[in-house]
């Protein structure tokens, strides 16, 4: 831009944009990741309004009961993707149990990522004996056996707790390892700048310093991983579902609905019953994923603008 005065044009510089600005853009660029933006946001709108929607798209809208002259019938204009072995409305089994799938991930996740930012940004900030500590007992968690764990827990709270809560805690408390070294190793290389030792000359707390200036700068690479998390986190909660010892039988998501695929007829002549479940778990995990790639390539300061 310039402007004109009495000793000629003068040009002014430019306004440059914020780092989250230009990620921002860089997103939006990225057609893919628009895309699965989309359609991840369909599913989950489709989730949440699943006890709205039942009604409309199922005469039995009940996911629980029993209907036994309905029993395995298949797609057709009353029942869009037909009747489970238990004559259950699959369509509506499919909706509620995306509510519970996608629950389980992103209420994991949330542990995951504030376990695994707490730990790792406290142990690369003081380092030393209290990061030895503190990787140790990261490294003691990333080789304990999950699928034990939670066979064994969900075993003995069974009745108890209510299984679902314990399977969210199970899966959070067990897989925040990987998040953790992240940061840490990210809070290391921040932590030598000149504004962190400043602060750190200066008697500014620990905790302010953590909260203030070095997590702001390790943030992009949390968003990434958290991003990159809830898809695996939803695989896991299918996993131990369609083995039988995840969410309880009773409670409908997507790998209790898998588990019919256990039983060979189904497999083979009813496909109905596993196919839809199968689609919805492989298509939203690939929109997350896609999701996350365009979040790490937006992020990233040395990809292209």
């Amino acid at each position: 831009m310039t402007t004109n005065t009495a000793y000629g044009a003068v040009k002014r510089p430019e306004k440059s944009s914020s780092p989250w600005a230009i990620a921002r853009r860089k997103f939006l660029r990225n057609k893919l990741a628009m895309i699965s933006t989309v359609f991840l946001g369909i599913v989950i709108l489709l989730s949440l309004l699943a006890p709205v929607l039942a009604p409309y798209l199922s005469p039995i809208p009940d996911i629980t009961k029993v209907n036994i002259g309905k029993m395995s019938i298949p797609p057709n204009d009353e029942y869009l993707l037909g009747t489970d072995k238990s004559g259950r409305d699959v369509m509506t089994r499919l909706l509620y149990g995306g509510r519970i799938s996608l629950l389980v991930g992103a209420s994991a996740t949330a542990i995951v990522v504030i376990l695994g930012t707490i730990v790792g940004s406290v142990a690369g900030f003081f380092g030393g004996a209290v990061d030895s500590l503190l990787m140790r007992f990261t490294d003691f968690v990333l080789n304990f056996p999950f699928l034990v764990f939670v066979i064994v827990l969900n075993t003995i709270l069974y009745g108890i707790v209510d299984g679902l809560w314990v399977l969210i805690l199970v899966i959070g408390l067990l897989s925040w390892g990987g998040v953790a070294r992240i940061v840490r190793s990210k809070v290391l290389s921040e932590r030598e700048n000149e504004y962190v030792l400043a602060a750190i000359s200066i008697g500014t707390p620990p905790a302010k310093i953590i909260i203030k200036h070095l997590l702001p700068n390790v943030l992009s690479t949390i968003i990434v991983q958290a991003t990159l998390l809830f898809a695996s986190l939803i695989v896991a909660e299918t996993g131990l579902s369609y083995l039988g010892f995840g969410v309880p039988e009773e409670t409908p998501s997507w790998g209790n609905m898998l588990a019919f695929a256990n039983e060979p007829d189904v497999l083979q002549g009813k496909p109905w019953m596993w196919m839809p479940p199968a689609l919805a778990v492989t298509f939203t995990i690939l929109s997350i994923n896609f999701i996350g790639e365009g979040l790490k390539d937006a992020l990233n300061p040395k990809s292209q603008r």
